[in-house]
């Protein structure tokens, strides 16, 4: 697909890029919306029917399919909108063409499109002639949608279960199916092979003789062998994967997947490597599934992106990433927080972020999930957390249920951040009679969840000044690390053109390159799971750690070889990067050598 930017804005948080398309996406510039919270999708175009007077009926839980209802309906109305903007800009119709000459300064400097521009005004500004010309030429970004594939909760009516059709994802795959979007979904949190089979049952999901895709399918992967498997289990089923998104395993925002201490530069150099083979492996497995299926198998090739994401910071980096790696766009997520032109924050949240420093960000226990989480100390969330807790009363009263996957004590499931779970969790746990050392270690590990699902989404509420009686006023806040060296609020232009070097938005003169961030941040990873298996390790934690330090100490060997050979890149910072990793190998044979005795003592 012809694209303006060379980089897209991520899904952050669920409420924060809710409605970042209907911002940026008439600039050329593609974004994601989270489909967790259909309650929040419902407010939101409640909102936005009335700004745009547009008739309105609500959508209640009462109604068969709500969910996926909802979130066709919010989608074609963020469709029809931004869509309205961009024909708006095209035309010169808003703001006299100013819209216009935003969307030709934010392009990249290298852009064909403002090279064409430039030429065609040099001589003046012919009204007509620039309004045919942005016509065919100038591209809208897409309004792509994230489903988090594990976030699969079974749904009942009263006492009884659905089919699994109405389950989360499901309904919310449908919602986008459904839609009329002309996009992609973003699949993160790894596989979920129902819904994925389940995709089969949409055809926009599969290509016209020319190739071409109503939906289209992005895999979110931390490696190349995910890639592969997720690849060809899609094909089998008739379904081409559009664009592999790689996202560094811990230096992002959200939720973290340090998988076995793979790090970003060798599993982009792998997916280059293998990208022909990984292209002819699943294209033989599709064909013959579309035969199978005696669907039609386009004329032409298809073809797959592969873009990367996580702690990207300068132009340099940008730049280095697209070229050395073969990307086809670089993400930037955790700096566009910053951004109300183009992100949904809040003016107390986005004050916290533009502090937060490195003492500030870290990575919590607080997902109900189960997960690694990115967090920002003293977040409002967390503080009402601690509020409830002081109480005596851990946990939250679990309004929305969207991860209420815990089947411990219930089948329909609850979810391990609530006041229920909390309080079955601790009633078990005092009939235990641990001692009172282990039994406030594991009290405090149960009491650490946060409720993410509503926090996450609460920002956009108070933001547009909606109801929040139902959610509480408490933000929860997931940047990557990278929000450390970010300290301003910026506008759109701002940010554009420090992504492409025309502008420096980091003042800090430390900052990190991001390859050595990541490096830290797996190292510290390490360190802590460490010394949890310290005092006692069991043969799966022996083996993970064991397979995680080697695979970092590839990493580190990759990354000797990529600065002391990288010609005219990071030449201020080669030789204080070539001296960290040798640091940094030396900690990792010393780690080795630890797991070693621990094995041999075991």
């Amino acid at each position: 697909m012809k694209k303006a930017h060379s980089f897209h804005i991520p899904v952050m948080g669920i409420g924060f890029t809710i409605d970042t398309p209907l911002k940026v996406a008439q600039y050329g510039m593609d974004s994601v919306i989270s489909l967790v919270d259909d309650i929040l999708l419902e407010k939101l175009r409640k909102m936005y029917s009335e700004k745009f007077e547009i008739p309105y009926q609500e959508i209640t839980d009462k109604i068969e399919d709500f969910r996926a209802k909802r979130i066709t309906s919010y989608l074609n109305l963020i469709s029809d909108l931004a869509e309205e903007k961009f024909e708006s800009l095209k035309n010169m119709t808003s703001k006299k063409g100013d819209e216009l000459l935003a969307y030709i300064h934010m392009l990249p400097d290298n852009s064909k499109l403002k090279s064409e521009f430039k030429n065609m005004t040099a001589k003046g500004f012919n009204f007509s002639e620039i309004k045919e010309w942005a016509s065919k030429n100038l591209v809208m970004g897409a309004i792509d949608v994230n489903i988090m594939t594990k976030v699969d909760k079974d749904n009942y009516t009263k006492s009884e279960k659905l089919a699994t059709e109405y389950n989360d994802a499901h309904a919310a795959l449908r919602g986008f199916a459904q839609s009329k979007l002309n996009s992609s979904v973003v699949l993160s949190a790894g596989m979920n092979p129902r819904l994925y089979s389940y995709m089969g049952q949409f055809d926009d999901f599969y290509p016209d003789k020319n190739g071409h895709f109503n939906k289209r399918i992005i895999l979110k992967v931390s490696d190349y062998r995910s890639a592969l498997i997720q690849g060809r289990f899609l094909a089998k089923k008739g379904l081409w994967v559009s664009e592999y998104r790689i996202e560094s395993g811990l230096n992002c925002g959200g939720h973290a997947f340090a998988t076995d201490g793979y790090l970003l530069g060798p599993v982009l150099a792998e997916f280059k490597e293998k990208r022909a083979e990984l292209l002819e492996a699943i294209q033989g497995v599709l064909q013959k599934e579309l035969t199978n299926q005696n669907r039609i198998i386009p004329n032409v090739p298809l073809s797959f992106e592969i873009t990367a994401q996580g702690g990207v910071g300068t132009e340099e980096e940008h730049e280095f990433l697209l070229e050395h790696y073969d990307l086809d766009s670089v993400g930037w997520g955790s700096p566009f927080l910053l951004v109300p032109e183009a992100t949904t924050v809040d003016d107390e949240t986005l004050m916290k972020l533009a502090k937060a420093e490195e003492k500030d960000l870290y990575l919590s226990d607080i997902s109900p999930l189960g997960i690694p989480f990115n967090n920002l100390k003293n977040n409002t969330k967390d503080i009402e957390k601690q509020t409830l807790i002081d109480k005596n009363r851990p946990g939250s009263s679990c309004p929305k249920k969207f991860v209420a996957l815990n089947k411990e004590f219930k089948e329909a499931g609850i979810c391990t951040a609530s006041r229920e779970y909390q309080y079955l969790k601790i009633k078990d746990l005092k009939e235990q009679n641990l001692d009172p050392i282990s039994y406030q270690k594991a009290y405090d590990k149960i009491i650490e969840k946060s409720c993410t699902c509503v926090g996450l989404g609460t920002s956009a509420l108070l933001k547009y000044k909606l109801d929040t009686k139902v959610e509480g006023n408490g933000v929860s806040i997931c940047p990557g690390p990278n929000m450390a060296y970010y300290s301003k609020v910026m506008s759109l232009q701002n940010i554009t053109d420090h992504i492409y070097g025309r502008s420096n938005m980091v003042s800090r003169t430390d900052r990190p390159n991001l390859f050595i961030k990541e490096l830290h941040i797996y190292i510290d990873y390490l360190k802590n799971k460490l010394d949890e298996a310290r005092m006692s390790m069991n043969k799966k934690e022996e083996k993970y750690l064991k397979t995680f330090t080697s695979n970092m100490k590839v990493g580190v060997a990759y990354y000797h070889g990529l600065f002391d050979n990288v010609k005219h890149r990071f030449e201020d910072i080669k030789s204080s990067v070539l001296k960290e990793l040798k640091e940094t190998e030396a900690v990792l044979n010393q780690i080795q050598m630890e797991l070693q005795s621990l094995t041999v003592t075991a």
